[in-house]
């Protein structure tokens, strides 16, 4: 036992990761508690239950194993079940050289080698992993299991191979109660996996079903292709589709009451070469109208946004790629100008939330129902507030920009990497100069990014060249502390749960109006706006490293 402890304190004294202090702190807690020692470290967050996993690997010669960024072969998680799963706490996930590799809280079990053996037919490879990791994963994977599995297996139709089945039988099947319930799980289990959109993807000899949670794509289940047919023109029928066309893409939108709210989706139909792709947007009301400071603006940066939108007219234009939360933002603001004494009109493709006391137009192009026309009629309704869902084209924008100038608040959404890039991309657009630097007043770049867990992040001492190389000051190290990623089971080892915004709010000044004017660079402008006290989107996210909500990694997978 004692080699055992001077064997663990030397491997973490070499690797810099424990101290003197805290082998002390350590073994006092072990006397008052009589845990183990390394049960001790870990309880007291002196040590991660992966750094001591590697330990135990590296004595035992056995790999270690992080399941919360491996690649996860489905193939072979479905080579034992979730019971024999929880039973041993071990994940199958992967093949090598036609043996299963098992990821093991034990890998030393030999009885529990040999029944995972005698079960899937294959040579045992094991792995060690974390106990949490392993739970994660096996709630993660199978989430839909033997009940699934067996509905799954009752509602195919049609035959292995190209024949498709014909439209009369996926008729009858589609209202039958297996397809039924298997769309039904699908869309329980994303919601209450907080999941913002699930993807169906037709492949060559499988059905691949994603879910997106806080911004990434998890894969949880593979049924087989003879499931294809009834469970797309299911997803189509209940969404209003023609299941008939399936040479070209459909929108639709579908309802469900889950735990008692009602769930809009919005659905995406996409022709294949294997099948129709269906997407569904989870769109739950509650998750979208919040206020204005719980997106994760910092103080300053709001009171600067506070500013702009409180203006009688003018333009205020919020940008970022798709999926980075613009219209959460548009309508925590028309939340906030929503008064009796206002008349607000919006136009949106589509009508994602209905907000009550405000006028929404959806459009229709089939109908002759454009931005450009939907807004013409919007100002002879005699509006205080317009909302535009997006600036698409030269038409929309002068209009647009035209109802700022004649007395309108107009806000709206365009698409470009940050503030700044905005208004050289009206004036790409086709719009003169002097229009864009008179009625935009405010640009707004945001970025959705994902919140450390709580549960399990950890702190450590980024090493200088590590700061240096990712762009931030060295000598932060001496003044904060900084957290990392992890994994357990509350976050499904991820080591994220959650999302922020990040946001960038530019001002539009008169001396910035006057760049514009004078067709200046992007860069030009985001130079002066700096000195104007805009926050760019790094370095908002550089805050939220400080405050302990992200993790430099995350600040540079989303920020370029």
């Amino acid at each position: 036992m004692e080699k055992d402890f001077k064997d663990l304190y030397e491997y973490f004294m070499e690797n810099k990761l424990i101290t003197k202090q805290q082998l002390e702190v350590a073994l006092a807690e072990q006397v008052k508690t009589k845990k183990s020692f390394i049960r001790v470290l870990v309880d007291l967050n002196i040590l991660t239950a992966d750094q001591v996993a590697n330990f135990l690997a590296s004595k035992l010669g056995i790999p270690f194993i992080k399941l919360g960024s491996a690649e996860i072969d489905i193939a072979a998680i479905a080579t034992l079940t979730p019971d024999k799963a929880r039973q041993y706490l071990v994940l199958p996930f992967k093949f090598d050289n036609g043996r299963l590799c098992v990821a093991m809280v034990d890998p030393t079990n030999i009885v529990v080698i040999d029944d995972i053996r005698s079960i899937s037919g294959y040579e045992v490879v094991p792995y060690l992993a974390t106990k949490e990791s392993i739970l994660a994963a096996i709630q993660s994977y199978y989430r839909f299991d033997s009940e699934a599995k067996q509905v799954v297996d009752s509602a195919a139709i049609g035959i292995e191979g190209e024949e498709e089945p014909k439209i009369e039988d996926i008729r009858e099947a589609v209202g039958q109660a297996p397809i039924v319930k298997l769309v039904n799980m699908l869309v329980t289990q994303a919601v209450n996996d907080r999941a913002s959109d699930i993807h169906v993807e037709p492949h060559e000899k499988d059905v691949r079903i994603r879910f997106r949670i806080d911004g990434v794509l998890h894969e949880v289940m593979r049924p087989p292709k003879r499931i294809q047919a009834g469970l797309i023109s299911r997803l189509k029928i209940i969404s209003e589709m023609n299941i008939a066309e399936r040479r070209i893409p459909q929108d639709g939108r579908a309802s469900f009451i889950i735990s008692g709210k009602k769930i809009d989706i919005r659905v995406a139909s996409l022709p294949t070469i294997w099948g129709e792709k269906i997407v569904l947007r989870i769109l739950e009301k509650g998750s979208i109208i919040q206020k204005l400071d719980e997106l994760g603006f910092e103080s300053d940066v709001l009171a600067r946004y506070e500013s702009s939108y409180m203006k009688p007219y003018g333009t205020i234009l919020v940008t970022g790629p798709t999926g980075s939360g613009k219209s959460t933002t548009l309508y925590a603001t028309l939340n906030i100008l929503n008064r009796t004494d206002k008349n607000i009109i919006t136009v949106e493709d589509p009508v994602e939330y209905q907000l009550p006391g405000i006028n929404q137009i959806q459009t229709n192009v089939k109908a002759g129902l454009t931005f450009a026309r939907g807004l013409r009629s919007i100002l002879r309704s005699d509006p205080d507030i317009v909302m535009i869902g997006e600036i698409r084209d030269l038409e929309t924008a002068k209009i647009s920009i035209e109802s700022a100038l004649t007395g309108h608040l107009v806000l709206s959404t365009i698409h470009t990497n940050d503030a700044p890039s905005a208004t050289t991309r009206l004036i790409d657009m086709g719009v003169e100069p002097f229009l864009v630097s008179s009625a935009v007043d405010c640009v707004l770049a945001q970025r959705l990014i994902r919140k450390l867990c709580t549960k399990c992040k950890q702190s450590y001492k980024p090493t200088e060249e590590s700061l240096k190389v990712n762009g931030f000051p060295p000598e932060m190290i001496a003044d904060y502390t900084f957290y990392k990623a992890v994994g357990c089971g509350e976050c499904n080892s991820t080591g994220y749960r959650g999302r922020f915004a990040l946001f960038e709010v530019m001002l539009v000044t008169e001396e910035i109006r006057r760049l514009i004017v004078e067709r200046r660079t992007s860069d030009d402008i985001k130079r002066l706006a700096i000195e104007q006290g805009m926050i760019t989107l790094r370095n908002d996210g550089l805050r939220k490293v400080i405050n302990g909500i992200t993790s430099i990694e995350e600040v540079i997978r989303v920020v370029v």
